[in-house]
């Protein structure tokens, strides 16, 4: 069954999956957090700038994760996806100690306008449903 999802981005990063160059959503994190083992194929996605609006839609395509992950081994991710993820050489050493990865490629973005959300916490990717949504999925 499709899910859709908020994916909230840093503003350069938004801006390169509006102008078509970010064509993959890399997420690692050193626990089992969403988006790992959440998102399939298919699935919509909600992109939202960080402290700023929900302004573009897209889907899912081919989504790959990797677990028990060592810096080597985020290392080969780096240099095999990192041309469609556009990761700076920083982020990359921020996420040196993940144990997990999920790589999201992103096809048929569609610029939306803006819509302001009232979400509070701190997570990076919510995994909507039909009693929590912000009012996407009305």
């Amino acid at each position: 069954m499709q899910k859709s999802h908020l994916v909230i981005l840093k503003k350069p990063y938004l801006d390169a999956i509006l102008d078509g160059s970010k064509t993959v959503e890399s997420r690692l994190m050193k626990s089992r957090i969403q988006p790992f083992g959440c998102i399939e194929s298919g699935d919509k996605l909600f992109f939202k700038q960080s402290s700023g609006p929900v302004c573009a839609i897209a889907t899912a395509g081919a989504v790959k994760s990797f677990e028990n992950l060592t810096p080597a081994k985020v290392a080969e991710i780096k240099s095999k996806y990192n041309q469609h993820i556009l990761g700076s050489d920083e982020y990359w050493q921020s996420k040196s100690d993940s144990v997990f990865c999920v790589l999201t490629r992103i096809e048929s973005v569609k610029p939306i306008d803006h819509i302001w959300i009232k979400k509070k916490d701190w997570r990076a990717w919510v995994v909507l449903t039909k009693e929590k949504n912000f009012g996407l999925l009305d």
